[in-house]
């Protein structure tokens, strides 16, 4: 099952970078143009310039953004910015949020994954991916062999015991890496290089199956370059950069990814409710200025059967289907119970595709919807007229996504979002240090 290792992470040398808060960025799949032009202007050796590197219009296949980043990476290690440890190790990681008011801690430990196709039952995605991602990705995995933003993978630990093992052997010390990033949320990072712990660890692993909860775009990239090394006769670049969370960790957090929808022609509000009064009971929330009860209301109606919210025209409804039965004649007969059973899916095939005629390929391209994890972003999308309905929906639940994955299926896209993002900088995957 899960073959993980210990290897030399690259760190930034603190004589060198005397704050680390300064050099690292959100990974890069959430950092637009303006973040990134803002992380370039933070610090000359800000991870911005290996990750995602500036483009520019003279750039040629001999200098462009992945040629630049390895030349960045060589540069930096020359001038040890950037240093390797000296033993092969495991990473304690602890991220420290603020959640709804309350202080919350979210632990797992950063290791190197070997990349095994999906269809060996190791390693399991549940969501689908792009190809125009991946490509990029690949591209710098070739021009730098490394790893900067890390994959998020979950694995089930019931009885909490890679946690016991790792903290008890860093009992009593100070953490290596301790900083506040730009979000306030706190990282700590303790380096574990004692091989009895690090076997114990690897070995108490060998069983587990993988859960990619965030990366898939990275893992498969690995998976490709991993294959590419192996016709060159280098065998030993089929390890990417994870980070592991237990199931059961207290700080293990996903939210919802809320939808607006927009650029629909011949848009009635009146036509759209009488459609959906066919499947769904339709209640009319009283006041939108008291959206954190209107989401409390639909949390506590989704315990029981699929509910939605919608905002359109300065009003709010919860959306409750009718009768589970009519499941059957919207959603794809090929996919498992676990993913008809997801609220996403039943959001996506009954009211955006059957009533709203936003297809597969629409939502693919997303012409017609944009996400969000803030229900107040979404009032005011409506509100300001940048599109015409939106829908809140309940967060998918962690052992949904496991059943999903469990069962070969993938869910939709922007079904999850894994509440805080990994932060990039902090450790890096260079392949060809050993």
């Amino acid at each position: 099952m899960a073959n993980i290792v210990a290897f030399k992470g690259l760190r930034y040398n603190p004589e060198k970078i005397a704050n680390l808060s300064s050099v690292v960025t959100p990974p890069y799949d959430i950092i637009d143009e303006t973040a990134q032009t803002k992380y370039y202007a933070e610090h000359p050796a800000n991870i911005i310039r290996l990750e995602l590197g500036l483009t520019f219009p003279q750039d040629t296949p001999s200098n462009n953004r992945y040629t630049r980043a390895k030349n960045y990476i060589e540069k930096w290690l020359e001038e040890e910015i950037l240093l390797p440890e000296q033993l092969p190790s495991l990473y304690l990681y602890e991220q420290e949020f603020l959640i709804q008011g309350m202080r919350t801690v979210r632990t797992g430990f950063v290791c190197g994954l070997k990349v095994e196709p999906y269809e060996q039952g190791t390693v399991l995605p549940h969501e689908e991916t792009l190809s125009k991602p991946k490509a990029d990705r690949l591209q710098l995995m070739r021009a730098t062999k490394s790893n900067f933003s890390s994959i998020f993978g979950l694995y089930s630990d019931e009885k909490r015991t890679v946690e016991l093992i790792l903290k008890e052997s860093i009992k009593g010390k100070l953490p290596d890496i301790d900083i506040v990033d730009e979000a306030n949320e706190t990282h700590r990072i303790w380096v574990i290089n004692n091989p009895e712990v690090i076997q114990a660890v690897l070995s108490f692993m060998a069983d587990k199956q993988i859960f990619i909860a965030d990366g898939h775009h990275r893992y498969e990239t690995a998976l490709e370059y991993a294959s590419e090394m192996r016709e060159h006769g280098l065998p030993d670049y089929d390890y990417v950069l994870t980070t592991l969370v237990n199931l059961f960790d207290e700080g293990l957090l996903v939210l919802p990814t809320h939808r607006v929808v927009g650029n629909i022609k011949s848009f009635s509000s009146a036509k759209l409710l009488k459609e959906l009064n066919k499947l769904f009971d339709i209640d009319t929330y009283p006041d939108k200025n008291h959206l954190d009860e209107f989401i409390n209301e639909l949390k506590l109606r989704g315990t029981k059967q699929p509910v939605f919210g919608m905002y359109v025209d300065e009003n709010l409804y919860l959306l409750q289907l009718k009768d589970p039965q009519t499941l059957e004649q919207y959603l794809p007969r090929e996919r498992s119970d676990a993913w008809k059973n997801l609220d996403v899916a039943i959001l996506d095939h009954m009211i955006l595709d059957n009533i709203m005629g936003i297809g597969a390929q629409e939502r693919k391209n997303q012409d017609n919807l944009a996400y969000s994890r803030s229900e107040q972003w979404v009032i005011e999308q409506i509100d300001n007229k940048q599109y015409q309905v939106g829908f809140l929906i309940n967060a998918t639940g962690v052992d949904e996504i496991v059943a999903v994955a469990q069962a070969g299926d993938k869910m939709p896209q922007k079904s999850t979002y894994f509440y805080p993002k990994l932060i990039t900088g902090l450790i890096i995957n260079n392949l060809d240090i050993r």
